[in-house]
C-alpha cells in the first residue's frame, strides 16, 4: 500500500502500540533550550534518574539571551538565571551545549539544520512549538511541553497519538516579490488558526519543489500557526545537497548509505491523505498581518476588514477586538500604517538567504527618521557569514542595529521588546497580543517587505522596489 512520509517515519519509530491508545515512539534527536528545560531536569534529579541518551540530546541558549555585547554580564535577572541553570544542567547530565560563547550558538531551529543535526526520517522534539521547522528536511519534528521534555530525557521515547494527514499542494509560479513567507501567511489566512488541527501537514507541489531548503523551513516553521501538529516536505536532491558535508551530518560511506534510505523516504505515488487542498499561487501578492493572530492577514494592496460587513457575530467580535488592540480603524489601507519599529530576525526568517534578500532592498538607502530598526541573525554562523560578505555594513549604513544571534524581539522574553503602543513590522511568526512586549502591535511580513517598510516608515508594495 502506498504510504506518506509521515506513515513511513511513524512505522519506523513505534516501540509499542495498542489499539485505541497512544503509541510509544522513539525519539532520534532532542533539542533543549534554557526556558522549557529547568523543571524537566529538576524532575530527573528528584526522581534519581539520568538522561537516557545524552549523545542524542543537544542544548543551546536562545530565547532569553541578550543580543547586545556578550562580553557584558546579563542584566536581566531571569535570563541570567535560566542561562546559568542550563549550563549547570548540561554539565551535570553530560549534554553538549552551544552556550553564549560557542561559535555554533543560535536559535535552536536554525542551528539544527545548519549543523547537519537535522536529517530526513528522524523524529525530533524540542520544548518549543516551532520545532515544526525541521520538517523542511523530511524529519517528523514537533514541539512538546516541559513534562514531555522530562519524559524524553529519561526514556528517549514519547507517548503520541497518531495524527491525521493533510496534503496541501501549492501549484503555479510565484509572482515577483512573493516569498515563502507570503505563501504560508496566505495559507493560514485561508484555513485559519485551527484549519490543521489534529493533522500533520505535508507540503507538496512544484511550487514547494522550486523553493530553496531555507525557504521550505519558513513554510514548515509556521505550520503550527495553522493548528497542525507538524509540517513535512518529502526530501529531494536539494535536501541531500543541503545536508552533504555539514559538520554533524554523516560523512563518506555513511552518508551514501543514509542517502539510499532517504531516497525511499518520500511519499509514495498514490498515497492517501485524510484531507487535501490545492493553493494556486499565481495571483498571491505580498501579505501583511493586520490583527492579533496569524490568520488575520491581507494583501499589501488591501485594507483591514470592516466588522459591519461580517455576518457571523463571533467573527465580527474577533475583528472588533483585534482592531481595537491594534489601534486601527476599519477599512484602513495597509500602506497607510505608519511604523515605529522594524525587526528582521527569528527562527522564521533569520537565515543567511533572508538577510541577503533584505540587504538587497536596504542597500544605498536610509531608514525612516521615525523608525528604529534591528537585524538579529539566527545564529553565530549566519552572523559570521553575513559579516564576511558585508551585509552588516549595508544594514548599519542604512541605520539598522546589527545584533548578536538569538530569538530577540520575536517574543517578549528578553530585553528586545516593544514599548506599549509601538507598531512593529516583523519577520517573526506570531502577532498575538503582547507577543513582542506588553501592548505592542505586531505586523508579520517577509524580510523584503519589512526592509522596504523600514526605508519608507510604512508598509509599501515591495514589488514596486524590485
Amino acid at each position: 500500500m502506498p504510504l506518506t512520509i509521515y506513515d513511513k517515519i511513524w512505522q519506523a519509530h513505534v516501540v509499542h502500540e495498542e489499539e485505541g491508545r497512544p503509541s510509544l515512539i522513539y525519539i532520534d534527536k532532542h533539542f533543549v533550550h534554557e526556558v522549557t528545560s529547568p523543571q524537566a531536569f529538576e524532575g530527573l534529579r528528584l526522581a534519581g534518574r539520568k538522561v537516557r541518551r545524552p549523545d542524542l540530546t543537544l542544548a543551546t541558549m536562545d530565547h532569553n539571551v541578550p543580543t547586545t555585547d556578550r562580553s557584558l554580564p546579563i542584566a536581566d535577572e531571569l535570563g541570567r538565571k535560566q542561562v546559568e541553570r542550563l549550563a549547570l544542567n548540561c554539565k551535570e547530565f553530560d549534554i553538549t551545549l552551544f552556550d553564549l560563547h560557542s561559535p555554533d550558538q543560535g536559535i535552536v531551529h536554525i542551528i539544527g539544520p545548519e549543523l547537519g543535526l537535522t536529517l530526513p526520517g528522524l523524529t525530533i522534539v524540542c520544548g518549543d512549538s516551532h520545532t515544526s521547522t525541521h520538517g523542511a528536511l523530511g524529519a517528523f519534528a514537533l514541539g512538546v511541553g516541559t513534562s514531555e521534555v522530562e519524559h524524553v530525557l529519561a526514556s528517549q521515547c514519547l507517548w503520541l497519538e497518531k495524527s491525521k494527514t493533510f496534503d496541501i499542494t501549492f501549484e503555479g509560479t510565484r509572482g515577483k516579490g512573493v516569498t515563502s513567507k507570503d505563501l504560508i501567511l496566505y495559507l493560514i489566512r485561508k484555513i485559519g488558526t485551527t484549519g490543521g488541527t489534529g493533522t500533520v501537514i505535508e507540503y507538496r507541489g512544484q511550487t514547494i519543489r522550486d523553493l530553496s531548503i531555507e525557504e521550505r523551513m519558513t513554510i514548515c516553521n509556521m505550520t503550527i500557526e495553522g493548528g497542525a501538529r507538524a509540517g513535512l516536505i518529502s526530501p529531494d536532491e536539494k535536501t541531500f545537497d543541503y545536508i552533504r558535508n555539514r559538520e554533524y551530518a554523516p560523512k563518506g560511506e555513511a552518508f551514501e548509505r543514509a542517502l539510499m534510505n532517504w531516497k525511499d523516504l518520500g511519499t509514495d505515488s498514490g498515497a492517501n491523505f485524510d484531507k487535501n487542498i490545492i493553493i494556486p499561487v499565481d495571483q498571491i501578492p505580498p501579505q501583511v498581518s493586520w490583527g492579533t493572530n496569524p490568520s488575520q492577514v491581507t494583501d499589501v494592496t488591501g485594507s483591514v476588514p470592516d466588522p459591519e460587513e461580517i455576518d457571523d457575530p463571533k467573527d465580527r467580535n474577533a475583528v472588533i477586538s483585534a482592531l481595537t488592540y491594534m489601534g486601527i480603524k476599519a477599512g484602513t489601507q495597509i500602506t497607510d500604517l505608519t511604523l515605529d519599529r522594524i525587526f528582521i530576525g527569528s527562527c522564521t526568517n533569520a537565515r543567511i538567504s533572508d538577510l541577503v534578500a533584505a540587504a538587497e532592498i536596504v542597500k544605498g538607502n536610509k531608514i525612516s527618521s521615525h523608525v528604529r530598526a534591528m537585524v538579529v541573525p539566527g545564529s553565530q554562523r549566519v552572523k559570521r557569514e553575513a559579516e564576511r560578505i558585508g551585509l552588516d555594513a549595508i544594514f548599519e549604513r542604512a541605520g539598522f542595529e546589527w545584533r548578536e544571534s538569538g530569538c530577540s524581539m520575536c517574543l517578549g522574553m528578553n530585553p528586545d521588546i516593544l514599548k506599549p503602543g509601538e507598531r512593529c513590522a516583523s519577520t517573526s511568526n506570531r502577532n498575538f497580543e503582547g507577543r513582542q512586549g506588553s501592548r505592542g502591535r505586531t505586523h508579520l511580513a517577509s524580510p523584503i517587505m519589512v526592509a522596504a517598510a523600514a526605508i519608507e516608515g510604512h508598509f509599501v508594495d515591495v514589488r514596486n522596489w524590485l
